[in-house]
């Protein structure tokens, strides 16, 4: 389980896997309504990822599935930490970043993921887990210490009585609805995101096919195979200056007019 883990470097496929199939896979999977892979930012879908591929090892009554402030996601993220080390899983996990909700880190997290639990009994998912009833159990259990805990907070800070949105904004006071304008940040946002996320696969995609043409060089670069009329048909592509014409024909007729090539074929 750890060498799964260790053996996801940045140019494995995973993290050529898009945001749809992402969103997909947990939606499926755990039975949410996720629609943004920065949905997932509070870690309680990670663990509950785990919690399905290790039965038994992630203690759900600790995971909070509504964790909004940083602090309650970060608790979310030490249960993960915690069951990445019971299965010697050799995976940093970058909890300041994920926290803050942006997509890009949130999506390689995901990719990850799934890369991993994909590689967990041939990526079969096990049929007798119940995702609604897992998170229910430790749902309830967390909801009503939570809501018990607050209200004698509250309540004691106040001289047992619980302050209202009157006391707060005072009585000449108004909210000033921003609704409008926040919608509209908000959208700027996405199609940022959105656009960091192409960005980002791009720069991924050419490093990944660069890393293929540099392989091919040192290849050709080696002195027993420097001479032949197929290494320098190559070369002719590789190191071809004029992107608007294909180097294809020239490195065509090099071959062609090769005289040890054309008694090869013939033997």
């Amino acid at each position: 389980m750890a060498l799964a883990a260790a053996n996801i470097g940045m140019m494995d496929g995973a993290y050529f896997v898009g945001r749809n199939e992402i969103l997909t896979w947990i939606n499926t999977t755990l039975q949410l309504h996720i629609a943004k892979v920065e949905e997932a930012c509070s870690g309680a879908v990670q663990c509950q990822m785990m919690d399905m591929v290790h039965p038994g090892v992630v203690p759900m009554h600790k995971v909070n599935f509504d964790a909004k402030s940083e602090y309650e996601m970060i608790q979310n993220y030490k249960v993960l930490q915690d069951v990445f080390n019971k299965l010697k899983i050799a995976k940093h996990i970058e909890v300041n970043k994920l926290v803050k909700g942006r997509p890009l880190d949130n999506l390689e997290f995901l990719q990850w993921l799934k890369r991993y639990c994909d590689s967990i009994n041939g990526g079969i998912a096990n049929e007798n887990y119940n995702p609604v009833e897992r998170r229910s159990k430790g749902g309830k259990e967390r909801g009503s210490k939570g809501s018990n805990k607050a209200t004698k907070t509250l309540q004691a800070n106040s001289g047992g009585r619980v302050s209202t949105d009157h006391d707060y904004y005072g009585p000449k006071m108004t909210k000033v609805d921003n609704s409008e304008q926040e919608q509209q940040i908000q959208e700027l946002s996405d199609k940022l995101g959105e656009m960091e996320l192409t960005l980002d696969n791009m720069e991924k995609e050419r490093d990944f096919y660069f890393s293929k043409l540099r392989d091919i060089e040192i290849l050709c670069q080696r002195h027993e195979l420097e001479h032949l009329p197929i290494t320098k048909a190559i070369q002719k592509i590789l190191y071809a200056a004029d992107a608007t014409e294909s180097a294809l024909p020239e490195a065509q007729g090099i071959l062609d007019t090769s005289p040890d090539l054309i008694s090869d074929e013939s033997a």
